[in-house]
């Protein structure tokens, strides 16, 4: 009889195993290979089931004599990028809200990312409450899009940030405790939901919008550590964050732009193993694309965008007016400031994530933006090589993902194929090949890729 009850049970294995480990094995052969922290020359990676199972020279390729081979000898490889701030489903053509959350643009989105070589996206807030459901298809399946991890609805202020009206969210799924213990409430609510992180909105907008209080964003930091759950709290000045840090906020998900960051804060983040997302392209979007008209007739950018766009920031009237805009100086500081504060904690071996904003609003390109956010790290004095570590190996280490950001037996085959060396030039990562994503091949060159 004992036997009879065990059947169904492995029955009911069998049938939950994910199709990729039914997948051929595969050897990539004679690559550069880049692993998220060195150069490894050239070598033969060899992958089964979804893994990397082996990293070596030719004599790894033999063991494999039925493997499916593929010639990527004068190709480049380098782990599948990871963002640890972006968001999905928030936009449709110039556009933006969340009247635009659903699994057709939420997957559109994804599959953008794909392309662009970002295998990871941590969707860091204003999540509909499907979001659950869908991070876990799509992370079932690699033909949907990137995979999906991400901090739900949100937390943030009563009548402040992020503002309803300005981002559109009509049906606001974001939480607003107005106290500790509401605080508390949302924490657990979110955790039970399912969230990777905890996102806070801790920011006045410049002052036009009520700041999410200290005994507020106290309560949610030590509620989360009692889930443990990671904090990453969106900010834009530097009295907050230090105040942030010092009540045991894991991640500063934003530069601080409007100050020089000081040594007391950098030696509370050395100490407290605090990561920071820097983001620098956030406020250089507003100005960006209407100052380079020319890089519109560049592929890599121009296949990112939606007609609407491409059309909207073709226009010299729509060009003029929003470099006349009133916001634009105070962007053009913010990122001056942001790289300024990036090259101190550079210096001083803060801990740094990646990621962009992208997908919040038009402007915030998905796909592009993290390849130009790549190019600002190394404006900030970061080497190519030290730059995508961060986009990979460090971006999941930040998310507390053991299982990619590098080329490694063990690790998820999450791959971009470049056809040039990145760590000579970072502006290679744009020179997209192919890219894997656990063991499938998922997008070919951007030359291809047009959005949805």
């Amino acid at each position: 009889m004992q036997a009879f009850r065990i059947l169904p049970l492995f029955l009911a294995v069998v049938t939950a195993i994910p199709s990729s480990l039914h997948a051929e094995t595969l050897v990539f052969e004679g690559a550069h290979v880049f692993d998220g922290e060195r150069n490894l020359g050239i070598r033969d990676v060899v992958i089964r089931d979804g893994r990397i199972v082996q990293v070596n020279a030719a004599a790894g390729a033999a063991l494999e004599a039925n493997a499916r081979r593929i010639d990527y000898r004068g190709k480049y490889l380098v782990p599948g990028l990871v963002s640890d701030h972006a968001h999905v489903g928030n936009t449709s053509g110039t556009g933006h809200g969340d009247r635009f959350y659903t699994r057709d643009n939420v997957i559109r989105d994804l599959r953008q990312f794909q392309a662009y070589g970002i295998t990871t996206v941590t969707a860091l807030g204003m999540n509909a409450p499907s979001f659950y459901a869908l991070r876990d298809e799509i992370n079932r399946a690699p033909a949907l899009g990137a995979q999906l991890k991400g901090a739900g609805p949100g937390i943030g202020a009563p009548a402040g940030a992020p503002p309803a009206d300005v981002m559109g969210l009509s049906h606001d799924p974001v939480a607003r405790p107005a106290d500790a213990a509401s605080a508390r409430a949302a924490v657990r609510d979110q955790a039970k939901a399912g969230v990777d992180l905890i996102k806070l909105w801790v920011d006045d907008i410049g002052g036009k919008f009520p700041m999410m209080s200290p005994e507020v964003y106290r309560a949610a930091i030590d509620e989360a550590h009692e889930h443990n759950l990671k904090v990453a709290a969106h900010i834009h000045d530097l009295a907050p964050a230090t105040d942030l840090v010092a009540s045991g906020l894991d991640v500063i998900a934003h530069g601080v732009r409007d100050n020089p960051i000081d040594p007391a804060l950098v030696a509370a983040m050395f100490t407290a193993g605090t990561w920071y997302i820097p983001t620098v392209n956030i406020d250089e979007a507003n100005y960006l694309y209407a100052e380079h008209p020319q890089w519109l007739q560049q592929r890599f950018l121009r296949n990112a965008l939606p007609q609407a766009v491409r059309a909207q920031w073709s226009d010299q009237a729509w060009r003029d007016a929003q470099l006349a805009g009133p916001g634009i100086a105070a962007a053009r500081k913010a990122v001056a400031t942001n790289l300024d504060n990036l090259r101190t904690l550079r210096s001083a071996g803060i801990r740094i994530g990646f990621g962009t904003d992208a997908g919040a609003l038009p402007q915030r390109v998905i796909g592009f933006a993290e390849h130009r956010e790549l190019e600002l790290m190394t404006q900030a004095g970061f080497t190519p090589a030290q730059a995508l570590t961060i986009a990979t190996r460090d971006a999941a280490k930040l998310l507390g993902l053991k299982d990619r950001g590098r080329i490694a037996p063990g690790l998820r085959a999450d791959l971009l194929v470049l056809e040039a060396d990145p760590t000579l030039d970072i502006l290679n990562t744009r020179r997209i090949a192919a890219v894997w994503q656990d063991g499938q091949h998922v997008a070919g060159g951007i030359d291809d890729y047009r959005p949805r």
